[in-house]
């Protein structure tokens, strides 16, 4: 069948992508689901910084490349061998098909999935296929969701059904922001009762982590970042500090409000500034968390003696160390309680055709969680 999509074909070009264009919306043409495999209807995508590092050139990736990750939609057809998905369910992607069978998935770290890493990289499908076409030649799937489309090919894998009262737009973050923040802190660390938080960075991920921080008992939490329209959201998101990350007493403020620094810190703007900072704000015997991606030739530096006289503890967390058909659920049920109000992250919505503009919003730190609508 042919579809609309958001075509990638050259990474790096230069800003603002409003003038240079790196998304085109192209006619391409999919193939029909194989085994294991679904067609899926998109509804809703997020825009998210792993998506503008594709963009940008920071993660590199296979060229031309349907880009985006976090989305929803409804089930189209399914090949052969899916049984428990039909025609119009509602699911939404998670970005690491799980294999199940690795030494991660059954250790139960399903987001360290080895044969779901190895086909991310190389844009393929679980498993190796590539469904997708254009003139030319073949046409890369983004971590096995290419969601910035109105129709996707993925494997069963790497979507988890939904509720079908759920919203599209709503569903759509939790197939990333929500799993990534909430789950750095709710799985990754576990804050004990009355300890103080950090989180540094307040895009969508860094937000659902504040709110993940509601899911705790802690006594503090503080929020930073440069913006002062994130910190206003972020006061009235339950922080019950905010700073912004640009004063150079920045970090002397965070010190002075916890007595020495806070027990965790959540690092989520994928910047060395934001991780030096996030580890300075730490305390001795305090855990430092990274789930922000910068470009790969970035370094981070610390004192070795540090770590081991200071007993610190530095902890990186992909896709929140989730396990998506777990997690999702559970964060929609809390949601549904009250308890994880998602739907604050929500700013604009923006129609396929306004992807590079978007893209200029979010590079320049403008929003939160703009949904691509399909």
């Amino acid at each position: 069948m042919k579809t609309r999509a958001a075509v990638l074909t050259e990474m790096g070009r230069p800003r603002p992508y409003t003038h240079s264009r790196p998304l085109t919306i192209e006619e391409v043409e999919l193939d029909a689901p194989g085994p294991g495999e679904v067609l899926v209807r998109m509804r809703a995508a997020g825009l998210c910084h792993s998506d503008l590092s594709v963009i940008n050139g920071d993660r590199p990736r296979p060229m031309p490349m349907i880009i985006g990750h976090e989305g929803a939609g409804e089930v189209a057809e399914v090949g052969a061998g899916v049984r428990d998905l039909r025609p119009g369910d509602h699911v939404v992607t998670a970005f690491v098909p799980c294999c199940g069978s690795c030494e991660p998935c059954t250790s139960g770290r399903p987001a360290l999935c080895e044969p779901g890493f190895k086909a991310n990289s190389t844009g393929t499908l679980l498993g190796g296929a590539q469904r997708m076409r254009r003139a030319g030649g073949i046409v890369n799937h983004h971590l096995g969701v290419s969601a910035f489309a109105e129709h996707a090919i993925t494997v069963r894998q790497s979507l988890i059904k939904v509720d079908d009262s759920l919203p599209f737009d709503e569903a759509a973050v939790f197939g990333c922001a929500v799993m990534t923040g909430v789950g750095a802190v709710t799985n990754t660390v576990q804050p004990h009762r009355g300890s103080s938080i950090a989180v540094i960075g307040l895009g969508g991920v860094g937000l659902a982590a504040l709110l993940g921080t509601r899911l705790t008992e802690a006594s503090a939490v503080i929020a930073c970042d440069l913006s002062e329209e994130k910190l206003a959201l972020a006061r009235s998101m339950g922080a019950t500090h905010t700073i912004n990350a640009g004063d150079p007493k920045a970090l002397e403020q965070i010190r002075d409000l916890t007595r020495g620094g806070v027990h965790y810190a959540f690092e989520m703007a994928g910047s060395v500034k934001a991780m030096e900072l996030a580890y300075a704000a730490t305390r001795r015997g305090g855990t430092t968390v990274t789930a922000g991606l910068s470009n790969p030739k970035h370094l981070f530096s610390i004192p070795h003696v540090g770590i081991v006289a200071e007993e610190r503890t530095i902890k990186g967390s992909y896709l929140g160390s989730c396990d998506p058909a777990r997690d999702i659920p559970r964060y929609v049920e809390l949601y549904r309680a009250g308890r994880l109000p998602i739907d604050r992250l929500l700013s604009e919505h923006i129609a396929l055709d306004q992807l590079n503009e978007g893209f200029d919003r979010l590079s320049d730190g403008l929003t939160v969680r703009q949904i691509v609508t399909l």
